[in-house]
């Protein structure tokens, strides 16, 4: 028994690592669209904060989500919250599945390049859009008579420059359209095309349309934040995603090389632990077709139809 976890923790640890040096090769080669879309969040964040020195607290507009959805109230507001952190933490997780498990879809970096254009572009709508017009804001310390609703004029201009923690929790003037829903949607479409769970897929859905209702019967945004970013977020990562190359299949099987020599059947168990295979050396058979033969363990064996496994 302590054999075959020694076993099984060899073959995880072999498959972090190789998975480790193909992840940073691919770092190198694209930390500029990494850095640059990191860099937009930090932006966007202060854009964010920004606006909220142009808001002014007024009466809550008509809404129909408010009319239609009971007020959850401050001392509940915490679930939409709860439920958003729960779809934010899952995705990151998943994105990292292939330092884990031996079935890989992905390539990490390549898809988080992806993610952050999509985020950018409709972050980039979103800042357009709230700055355009500053509605007042209907959540409970945008409202009047709060403190939080207005900020003073900054005493230094760093002061402009520090987003967190009150502007990232507390801000007002940012409503259309909703970014909670911007991230949200954007993970969902994407693990809807690269996840490999059928029933996941579904619940990410269910769990993004709970989250829509919660954030109007929270009062963090009218119900025109959330339906605006429903339509503009997935139209933008429809189109965005059909100009971008497509991401490389790691499912796919490849052409594998005769073990001439130690270093090559090292290179060979690498290349299987990336693309989901045990790298075990006492396991490995390798078979390669050449001119309709195919050549096992150095025997030559003839057949019509190459199967796996046989």
């Amino acid at each position: 028994m302590s054999f075959y976890i020694g076993r099984e923790a060899s073959k995880l640890w072999k498959r972090v690592c190789a998975e480790t040096t193909t992840e940073i090769n691919l770092l190198i080669e694209n930390w500029k669209y990494v850095l640059g879309g990191l860099i937009c969040q930090y932006i966007h964040g202060l854009a964010a904060r920004g606006v909220h020195y142009f808001h002014r607290p007024g009466p809550t507009l008509q809404d129909v989500g408010f009319f239609l959805l009971p007020e959850l109230g401050q001392d509940r507001a915490y679930i939409s919250e709860t439920v958003f952190t729960f779809v934010f933490l899952s995705f990151i997780l998943w994105t990292f599945n292939p330092f884990i498990f031996k079935s890989k879809k992905i390539y990490t970096v390549l898809l988080w390049c992806r993610v952050l254009a999509f985020l950018v572009a409709c972050q980039f709508l979103r800042i357009v859009t709230f700055y355009s017009t500053q509605l007042p804001g209907p959540n409970y310390h945008c409202r009047e008579g709060s403190k939080l609703a207005t900020l003073p004029r900054p005493d230094t201009l760093l002061e402009v420059f520090i987003i967190f923690p009150r502007g990232m929790l507390y801000g007002c003037g940012d409503l259309i359209f909703s970014s909670h829903m911007i991230f949200s949607l954007v993970f969902v479409r994407t693990y809807q095309k690269y996840g490999t769970r059928r029933f996941i897929k579904q619940c990410a859905w269910l769990i993004v349309v709970i989250q829509s209702l919660l954030i109007i019967a929270s009062r963090k945004h009218y119900t025109v934040d959330v339906v605006v970013a429903w339509y503009t977020v997935n139209l933008v990562v429809y189109f965005i995603d059909h100009k971008l190359p497509e991401l490389p299949d790691r499912g796919g099987g490849s052409a594998l090389l005769l073990p001439l020599s130690k270093d090559s059947r090292t290179k060979e168990e690498n290349h299987k632990l990336l693309n989901g295979n045990s790298g075990d050396a006492t396991d490995w058979r390798l078979r390669t077709q050449v001119n309709g033969k195919i050549l096992e363990d150095g025997k030559t064996v003839h057949v019509e139809t190459v199967i796996n496994g046989v």
